[in-house]
This record gives structure tokens, sequence and C-alpha cells, in this order.
């Protein structure tokens, strides 16, 4: 607490304190992710090729891992998709590439993994919707299968609630419940009521099944930030099982980003959510990692985990007529994003290096004092020079066509200077 008087409020600078959930393990071989009580909020992603599609399906795993995804979903849908499961695993193996694989089942999920075991082995956690798992007698039946299975292989369950496939038997109860009142609620309360509901009624089940709790894990997906936010704050109140946050059919581009950041961020701000998905349709041929790209830059905004260097760079105004700072901030960020595969294993902790991007004399020195290493390029008028400010002080004045390559060089220059020597101090 900084104890700044802002009216009558206090300004809190504390990070914000985790809904506390229970913990459960999502593993394969030697890699496993921790996901829920005070591990990091997690990135998951999914798969949009056939899975029947060995190849094609294992490189884009390949690519999402790559990108940032800790754990990647996978169309199982049918006969043929199970029986490739176990091949999918195997290339992914062989290609280096450890990510567990979460499978995703809908209508037919008891048959598969009962006909199918070594998609069950193969798998590190289980999908299931129970809107979609069957009617009458056979839902309980048929969820309970699916439930014998994960317990069986020790694998965990996210049990996810969609409004668009919410078991209409439940919804129609409470919907008769509610009319039935001297003072019915809202329809969308009652619709709340449902998602939550079916998720709590159905871990309940399977804890009773012989699941247990730590390996049940909830979410409860709508298309609409204030219903998301709504029944989020209800079931984390509600229950303490790991919660896994997205909105569903977000939509494509801008308004897709805007809307899963919007609602993402207040519900994490609250400390609600131990896993995110970003649930981008990809513009056409945009490649399907920008979901991924997306959810870690809103774990990074948020202060809640880094993951790459920050690169800051101004808007541009009337003084910045030239496009140098917007081309040099662009192929800064990219150079950056190129090598961190390689610079997070040589340089451990390079991911919090913060670089400035500046156009003019504004605000250029000082947000690039601010930084670990910044450049503040002329503006219109200005002499046809570039500070760069290391570590706050003024170390150099670049000029030139190839200013741009000349700045480059010395942030990779202070990236082996500052991180490189921690990484000989650990060997």
């Amino acid at each position: 607490m900084l104890g700044v008087a802002a009216g009558d409020a206090d300004i809190d600078d504390a990070e914000p304190r985790r809904h506390l959930t229970r913990q459960a393990v999502v593993a394969w071989g030697s890699r496993s992710v921790t996901v829920g009580g005070d591990a990091p909020v997690r990135v998951q992603s999914m798969t949009n090729t056939d899975t029947t599609d060995v190849v094609g399906t294992a490189i884009q795993v390949k690519e999402l891992a790559q990108a940032g995804s800790e754990l990647v979903r996978l169309t199982v849908n049918t006969d043929e998709a199970a029986a490739a499961v176990p091949r999918i695993r195997e290339q992914l193996d062989r290609m280096g590439v450890d990510v567990p694989l979460v499978g995703d089942f809908h209508y037919n999920g008891h048959l598969l993994l009962t006909r199918h075991p070594e998609c069950a082995q193969a798998l590190s956690k289980y999908r299931i919707n129970p809107g979609n798992v069957g009617k009458g007698d056979k839902k309980d039946r048929q969820f309970a299968q699916m439930i014998e299975v994960a317990a069986r292989w020790n694998r965990p369950v996210r049990i996810g609630v969609n409004w668009g496939s919410l078991d209409q038997e439940l919804l129609a109860s409470l919907m008769d419940a509610n009319a039935a009142l001297a003072r019915p609620r809202d329809a969308r309360q009652v619709m709340y009521e449902a998602l939550i509901r079916s998720a709590l009624e159905s871990a309940r089940r399977a804890e009773e099944l012989g699941l247990p709790g730590h390996q049940i894990l909830l979410s409860c997906k709508v298309s609409a930030v204030r219903d998301l936010v709504a029944v989020y704050r209800e079931l984390a109140r509600r229950c303490d099982y790991a919660l896994h946050l997205g909105l569903t059919e977000a939509g494509m581009g801008t308004r897709g980003t805007v809307a899963s950041a919007a609602a993402l961020s207040i519900l994490l701000q609250e400390g609600i959510g131990d896993t995110i998905r970003v649930s981008l349709t990809p513009q056409p041929g945009e490649a399907r990692t920008q979901e991924v790209v997306v959810a870690l830059e809103i774990l990074q905004a948020l202060g809640l985990r880094t993951f790459t260097p920050s690169v800051t760079a101004c808007p541009g105004c009337g003084r910045t007529t030239s496009s140098v700072f917007q081309e040099l901030a662009r192929d800064i960020d990219a150079h950056l994003r190129e090598r961190m595969p390689s610079w997070r294993r040589e340089f451990p902790g390079v991911e919090g290096l913060r670089v400035a991007v500046m156009g003019c004399i504004v605000n250029g020195p000082g947000e690039s004092r601010h930084a670990d290493i910044g450049i503040s390029l002329p503006g219109t008028g200005e002499q046809p020079a570039a500070p760069v400010y290391v570590d706050g002080e003024k170390r150099h004045t670049l000029r030139g066509e190839d200013i741009a390559a000349q700045f480059i060089a010395l942030v990779d220059d202070y990236i082996r200077r500052r991180w490189g020597v921690r990484a000989e101090a650990q060997l």
C-alpha cells in the first residue's frame, strides 16, 4: 500500500490476491504443468487441424507450444481421431515437444475413451461438456464411464460448461421453478445459475465416482464480457476448484482480442482464474498461434507473468512525421520475439528486459531513462541525432542511415552483458 490519498481511497499497488483453489498437475513424461493453488496462471490453446492428420496436427501443436501454450487441446470426435492421438503423441516426443495434450470430448467421449485405452493414456487431461454427455438415464451412465477412465489413468478433467450447449433439462427445470416464484428472477440470471449449477453438480458427482477434487477443473464459458464476469464471480464464490477462463466464440481480429482482454483482465485482476484461453477466429492466412500471443500479452500487461521483453513506443503525433520510429519499434519487437526461444535458455531473466523506442524530444528522453535501454529518435525539426539511454543514463548518440541496426546491436550487447553474467554464475 503506497498510502497516497486519492479522495477517500488509497492507491494500492499490490498484486491481485488469487482466489484460493485446489492444485492439479497435468503431466507428460518429464514435463508437468501445475494448475491452480499458487501456480502461475497457465496459457492454453487448441488445434484447428483434422486430428486424423497426425503430422499436420503435431506440427501445429509444436507451433502453439513454441509460441507459449502450456497445454494444447485436440478434438477427439471419432474412432479415427482417437486412434490418431497416440501417434500424435509419439510424433511430438520424437520432435522433442513435451507439451501435455488435452482431449476435447462431446457426445461420444464415453465410447472413445473406453474403446481406445491408448488414447486415454496418451492424453494428459480430458475436457468433458456436461451438456453433451447424453440425455435422460444415459447421461449419468455415460458421464460415469468417462470419470472412471480418468480415475483409472490418474488424469485431471476439465468439466467445461458452455452456454451454447447447456444441459436443457437442467435449464428447463430451473426456468419452471423460477416461473413459480412470487418474484421471478430475470431469465439471464436463471441462465447464469444453470451454468454454475451444471458445473458444480457435475464436479460433485465426479468426486463421488472417485475422481479427487484436486483433479477437477471447471469452466463456464459464454460469449459476452459482462456475462462471463458475472458467472465467474459467482462460481469462484461457491467453489475452490481450479478455474479455466475464456470467452467462447470471442470472434476474430480486433473484436475478439479486445473482448477477451476486457473479460479476462477484470477476472484476473480480481484473482479469479488459473488457466486461460483466448478463442480467436483466425483471419484468413493468419497463424493459429495469434491466440497464444494475445493470451501471453494479457498476462504480461497485468503483471501476472513475464514472457518476452517489453517494447514501449510512442503512438506518434505531428512532431513525428517520419515513420522511422514506427519501423524501428516494429523491428525491435520482431527481433526480440525471434530470439527469445534461444535467449530464454542462454540468458535466464531476459524476458524482464524493458526497451523504449520514442519518436521525439517531448517524452523520448524521459521514457528512455525509465527503460533498461531506450532510444529517442529525432522528431520534425530536431537535430538528426538519437541519444541512447542505458540503465537511466545517456551512453550513446547514434547518427546516420543505419540507426536501427546500430540500436539493435546495442540491445544485443546489453543483454549479453547483463544476463550473460547471471547465466555464468548459475553454472
